[in-house]
């Protein structure tokens, strides 16, 4: 039994060790046999995932080496046969809009009340896993899914609630990468999406399956995948919770963000391992540029541009998309679309109007392409996003029958590494460096999703900017947009550094930045980009400064 910081404890099976904070409402999530479902698919996987992410390790030794990601020949047969995955769930047919989030109790509401389709409870990307922000998101999914979830905001003097009509739920876990440093089995941290997985479908299976999924579900996201083998374990994971819940295989579903660039030349292979529990794929779009910088870091004649030039229309990024598309719909599930990060600029309805003017190009690009629907980072786009989407598709509920996409066939490993072209230039690298530094001091206090310059941002844009800083860097980039000839070195960069910490000040408040993190997150965020090797997650680094073990025993027994 695990001793608490009131004297109170959590019932553990033998072999699990919580160092997490005791809390009475958590206690009702990390059961006993909440626990020993966990443990048992962490002892089941744990060599798997081993294996997997040593695999990752090799593919990028060999990137560095000079290779290229490419298509597999050893399963060509997979991309060449006939075959489609499971029926679509009735439930999920309609997935036009699809709103984000973290696991926060008043954005859930929100969110589930925002008039999407779906809402994707973001456990990964979109939450700094604090002890806290993990468990209590744990607690408030399950009043989610029992739909008593309900929340007081004091300062609003408002209680806000669910509305009769809700979007569907999906939730997204963490990475395999990403360890639960709070929660030892067999005296070593579980896996965290094992965890976020692992504690929510024990609870919520039953609930959902009646009140939401129509006899399916739960439903899930998964990201940061980089090999169909990695797909296979999340089918085998779903397999074991099936048949432990006794419910009916193909139960689970799931779409896998395709938002890494060796997926990309996986997409029929993780459709294949995941046929009996797919739902389809995503373009996250994102992480996909940050990826291909980390694929590239030994490659300096794979350079990007400043990131804000790399969007859905550069060829590389057009072909991810069309070949996802093809893929998905041949294979008979959603070619999910990418994120319209903005958020309402209220002070401005000139510059607010611009912003929606882009994001209907942008959704009006996707439908016309094929996809089946799209993400929305804010319940105020939701509206723009649907009428997008209504008046292309109508009343059909997808276009997986309807855009076939067989132009998209033809798509080459060269299309789909082509480098992009644009400029390198100082207001890039100063974005970037204000961008990282301001994430990751919201992430370090416990915020992951984080309104910055009119856009909801999320670790994947800490990540463009930290791999692109460090990539300048380490190859001494001359820029050739705003300052013509200027090499970035380090000297340079401190001086940035400096010069947008004191803009950053200037922004924020002399009062909020001295409270904030922003000189701890400015120092870890300076390690970064100067590091002799690149890290391989940014969050693998600043998850040990949000770490927080609470002894065994209490001071006051």
């Amino acid at each position: 039994m695990e001793i608490g910081s009131y004297g109170s404890y959590y019932d553990v099976p033998e072999g699990v060790d919580i160092r997490g904070r005791y809390d009475a409402e958590f206690a009702k999530i990390l059961t006993k046999d909440a626990l020993k479902f966990v443990a048992e698919l962490q002892r089941e996987f744990r060599n798997h995932i081993k294996y997997a992410l040593e695999r990752r390790r090799e593919a990028k030794r060999r990137y560095n080496e000079g290779a290229l990601p490419g298509f597999d020949p050893a399963t060509r047969y997979i991309r060449e046969q006939e075959w489609v995955c499971a029926p679509v769930p009735p439930a999920v047919a309609d997935r036009k809009v699809e709103i984000t989030g973290p696991v926060e109790r008043k954005m859930i509401i929100n969110a589930l009340n925002s008039g999407a389709k779906v809402f994707m409870a973001d456990f990964e990307d979109a939450l700094s896993p604090s002890w806290e922000n993990l468990m209590r998101g744990q607690v408030n999914m399950k009043d989610a899914v029992d739909g008593t979830i309900s929340f007081h905001d004091k300062g609003r003097n408002r209680v806000y609630k669910l509305n009769d009509q809700t979007a569907k739920l999906f939730v997204r876990p963490r990475g395999w990468h990403l360890p639960e440093a709070h929660i030892f089995i067999d005296g070593e941290p579980a896996t965290g999406c094992l965890v976020d997985f692992g504690l929510f479908f024990y609870h919520n299976h039953s609930e959902f399956r009646r009140t939401q999924g129509a006899g399916f579900g739960p439903f899930f996201y998964l990201p940061k995948m980089e090999h169909s083998r990695e797909a296979k374990i999340w089918n085998s994971v779903f397999e074991k919770a099936e048949n432990v819940a006794g419910i009916e295989r193909g139960s689970i579903r799931a779409t896998v963000l395709i938002e890494t660039l060796p997926a990309v030349f996986q997409m029929n292979e993780i459709l294949y391992e995941l046929k009996d529990h797919s739902v389809g794929l995503n373009c996250g779009r994102w992480d996909y540029i940050f990826s291909y910088v980390k694929t590239f870091q030994a490659h300096p004649d794979r350079l990007l541009p400043d990131r804000v030039q790399v969007g859905m229309t550069q060829h590389f990024m057009k072909s991810y998309s069309d070949l996802l598309i093809r893929t998905c719909h041949r294979r008979g599930v959603h070619a999910m679309g990418g994120m319209a990060a903005q958020i309402p600029i209220k002070e401005d309805p000139v510059a607010n109007e611009l912003a929606l003017v882009l994001v209907r190009k942008d959704k009006l690009r996707e439908v016309k392409a094929g996809h089946d629907g799209t993400w929305a980072a804010h319940p105020a786009l939701i509206p723009a996003c649907m009428e997008v989407f209504d008046n292309i598709m109508g009343n059909v509920p997808n276009q997986i029958e309807t855009v076939k996409r067989e132009d998209a066939a033809n798509i080459t490993e060269q299309d789909l590494l082509q480098t992009p072209g644009g400029g390198r230039t100082m207001k890039g690298l100063r974005l970037n460096t204000r961008v990282g530094i301001q994430y990751v001091a919201a992430w370090l206090s416990g915020s992951g999703s984080v309104p910055l310059y009119n856009l909801m941002e999320d670790a994947a844009t800490a990540e463009i900017s930290r791999v692109q800083n460090w990539q300048w860097l380490k190859y001494g980039v001359e820029l050739n947009g705003d300052e013509v000839g200027v090499r970035v070195n380090r000297e340079l960069f401190g001086r940035v550094v400096e010069e947008e910490m004191k803009r950053i000040e200037e922004e924020v408040g002399t009062e909020k930045f001295k409270k904030g993190k922003y000189k701890e997150a400015c120092k870890i965020f300076i390690r970064q980009c100067t590091s002799p090797t690149l890290d391989d997650f940014l969050t693998l680094d600043a998850y040990n400064y949000i770490v927080l073990h609470h002894p065994r025993e209490s001071s006051k027994l």
